[in-house]
């Protein structure tokens, strides 16, 4: 949802009718995650995508008649059904897509919502999207770490869903969770569909390098905040890396430290470090190598050549860091594409990053028999 979230709270203070159709539940090759939405207007117009283009004809006319009624709906959409195949979904996949009206007075509290979207606070919204009484669906609690609003109609609903909703707040998982009619454990009955939003997740880039002006624009397109960080002032500019959210004038293991002490480097952070120079490159790595729990990184990534690297990893041995902490680390740096453009390392780099995210193997798709899409790796957002 977070990209139509702009248009959406437009429309949603112009007081206009509105329908937003989410994703909800994915099975096998499906083209779009939980959580991907689409936004249409009384005129028809479209914002978003659930399906990449498959089944968004479909998608379109079921909105408008849900903004005509006013009746939530739940729809699947999937190769097992006729209608599947009259749509166009070709992927093999099925998805469930939950079609709402959306309003001031359907939901008054959404304005508060998305500000803490963009303020980069966390909060879920937690929508009910099948329940045997047809009055519970679409009724919704917005789970903040210290507070709930709204109701789905018990208070022990409320209660089990709340404290479900924090769970999957801070594992930062987007899912369905089954309860019984009342909100039952381990029963059936009612569906209830959690949507997470965390801050986005740090990227940050040791080394002011042309590498790293590429790195913050890849970076800054898979929705990372972006810090590029660097000791050297004359490189360190804003001018430099116009893409990048914050550039640091700082030696990068000092700022990894501070950054460390506010609690500002957990499991979803990648560190890049792009300066292939022992002064600047062991200290930092000497620090991110040994962070544990919540606060080690996604994946730590060193440039350099494999002269460099073998230079690298000794000068670490020397400062005691352990063969266990250095199989952590990603170097050289990204996968194997014959790359040789600051771009093409990037592109490099990220595609690194996301099978470290995922579980990919990085391989061809054309040699792999396996899904095309993978299931998040043990602590993956």
């Amino acid at each position: 949802m977070r990209s139509i979230l702009g248009e959406l709270r437009d429309v949603w203070r112009g007081g206009g009718p509105v329908a937003v159709a989410t994703v909800v539940r994915t099975m096998r090759s499906a083209p779009r995650p939980p959580g991907a939405a689409m936004l249409v207007t009384e005129g028809g117009a479209v914002s978003g995508s659930v399906s990449g283009g498959c089944v968004e004809g479909a998608v379109h006319e079921l909105a408008l008649e849900v903004m005509s009624d006013g009746r939530p709906v739940l729809q699947r959409y999937g190769v097992s059904d006729e209608q599947a195949f009259a749509v166009g979904l070709t992927c093999g996949g099925i998805i469930d897509v939950f079609v709402e009206p959306w309003s001031q007075g359907a939901f008054p509290g959404f304005d508060g919502v998305v500000d803490d979207i963009e303020a980069g606070r966390p909060v879920a919204l937690a929508t009910v999207v099948e329940h045997p009484d047809e009055s519970w669906v679409g009724r919704r609690l917005v789970v903040r770490p210290d507070s709930v609003e709204g109701t789905l109609g018990s208070d022990r609903a409320d209660d089990a869903v709340a404290t479900d909703a924090r769970g999957q707040l801070a594992a930062g998982t987007t899912t369905i969770v089954t309860y019984g009619p009342d909100g039952e454990r381990m029963e059936t009955g009612m569906e209830v569909f959690v949507s997470v939003f965390q801050p986005r997740p740090r990227l940050v880039v040791f080394g002011a390098i042309d590498f790293a002006a590429a790195m913050s624009r890849q970076g800054a397109l898979l929705g990372f905040h972006v810090t590029v960080c660097d000791a050297r002032p004359v490189f360190a500019t804003r001018a430099r890396f116009p893409q990048a959210d914050d550039v640091v004038v700082s030696w990068p293991h000092r700022y990894l430290a501070a950054e460390v002490a506010a609690g500002r480097i957990d499991q979803r952070t990648v560190l890049c470090v792009l300066t292939h120079d022992a002064k600047f490159d062991v200290p930092v790595l000497e620090l991110a190598l040994r962070l544990e729990g919540e606060q080690r990184p996604a994946y730590i990534g060193a440039m350099g050549s494999r002269r460099t690297h073998d230079d690298r990893v000794a000068r670490l041995r020397e400062a005691g860091v352990d063969d266990v902490h250095l199989g952590r680390l990603s170097s050289p740096i990204g996968l194997d594409l014959g790359g040789r453009t600051p771009e093409e390392t990037a592109v490099s780099i990220a595609a690194e990053m996301i099978a470290a995210r995922w579980g990919g193997t990085g391989a061809r798709l054309r040699d792999v028999v396996a899904p095309v899409h993978h299931d998040p790796s043990p602590g993956a957002d």
